[in-house]
């Protein structure tokens, strides 16, 4: 038989139950006078005979039923012993419950306009509260007698992850421009689900985002990409890296055999040299600027680093045989080889 309930009342020692039910089996029964006592961080929501009557703040209340006890004396016997009344009261926990995590399960793929298509995974936290008691009981909890935040966390976790998918295609256009928006991508995304989340009498107070990491390989990829960017003109590294090389093997003994550079450290500035060599060759003949001294090539007409002329043109007298140019002083014609007066 159900217990007749003068006062009614529950206390979570848990702190992670969303919604409990007195009683937890079956109905119970009240009569005129009972007393509902909610704390401030609950709500009750109050059912007779299968029907949500009212919700409760917190404090005192008196409830008042159709369980006269004259009535329900008489009618015992009739319905089985039990009162044709029934009632339940959840006691819904509306304090905010943070620090729950969301993450992806699987990588979710996204089409990065540098990185082509790649899967991510994402983490991070979010805090939510329930804003109104009688909408979650019904769409959530139904008849169970207890109802915790384990039970309702997989299903937020997965609407979350399901519109980070959604917002990041519509939003952003790769990888690299995520990291520097987290605060802006976590409040865009928190909005879009506080429709979600208020479909089931829930809302969403708090969302921050951890982390969205590509898969390890596209990592290294960007660390590569990174370290050339860091690096600057490629070859002027190269030759700056086989300039100490070589000044470190001088140094020991034996030379850079005896420094221990090996055969292999050996046969690549070997392979590195002739194309130094050569490129050196190819800029051509190298004049010093009579402004500032810096070396420019002598087909340059101004200096590289102050930006001076490079040279006055020699003064020239035209040949008598050809009429070309001839520079002043010379003894046969360039052009020519007539023999100059």
């Amino acid at each position: 038989m159900a217990k007749i309930m003068e006062v009614i009342e529950y206390f979570d020692n848990t702190g992670n139950h969303l919604v409990h039910r007195v009683p937890e089996d079956g109905s119970g029964e009240t009569k005129i006078g009972s007393q509902l006592v909610v704390r401030e961080s609950q709500q009750a929501v109050f059912f007779r005979d299968g029907k949500a009557l009212d919700v409760f703040g917190a404090g005192r209340h008196t409830l008042t039923t159709m369980n006269l006890p004259i009535l329900t004396g008489m009618l015992k016997g009739i319905f089985d012993g039990k009162s044709p009344f029934r009632v339940e009261v959840y006691f819904v926990n509306s304090k905010v419950f943070t620090d729950m995590k969301w993450g992806t399960s699987e990588p979710i793929p996204f089409r990065d306009s540098e990185l082509q298509m790649i899967r991510l995974r994402s983490f991070g936290i979010y805090s939510t509260r329930i804003k109104d008691p009688q909408l979650f009981v019904n769409k959530m909890v139904g008849t169970q007698g207890l109802y915790t935040t384990e039970q309702v966390d997989g299903f937020l976790k997965n609407v979350i992850v399901s519109r980070l998918a959604d917002y990041l295609g519509e939003n952003y256009k790769t990888i690299l421009d995520v990291a520097q928006h987290y605060d802006e991508l976590g409040t865009g995304l928190k909005a879009r689900l506080q429709e979600d989340f208020g479909k089931y009498g829930l809302e969403m107070v708090d969302l921050y985002i951890s982390a969205i990491t590509p898969p390890p390989e596209v990592q290294a990829r960007m660390d590569e990409r990174a370290g050339m960017a860091a690096v600057g003109d490629l070859n002027q590294y190269m030759k700056f890296k086989a300039a100490n090389a070589m000044g470190d093997a001088a140094k020991q003994e034996g030379g850079a055999a005896g420094a221990g550079v090996g055969m292999g450290a050996g046969i690549g500035m070997g392979m590195m040299m002739p194309g130094m060599l050569q490129q050196a060759m190819a800029s051509g003949p190298m004049a010093a600027c009579p402004k500032c001294g810096t070396q420019n090539q002598t087909t340059a007409k101004f200096c590289s680093n102050c930006g001076g002329p490079m040279a006055v043109a020699p003064a020239t007298t035209p040949c008598p045989k050809c009429g070309k140019p001839v520079a002043a002083g010379s003894k046969f014609c360039n052009d020519c080889g007539a023999k100059l007066e």
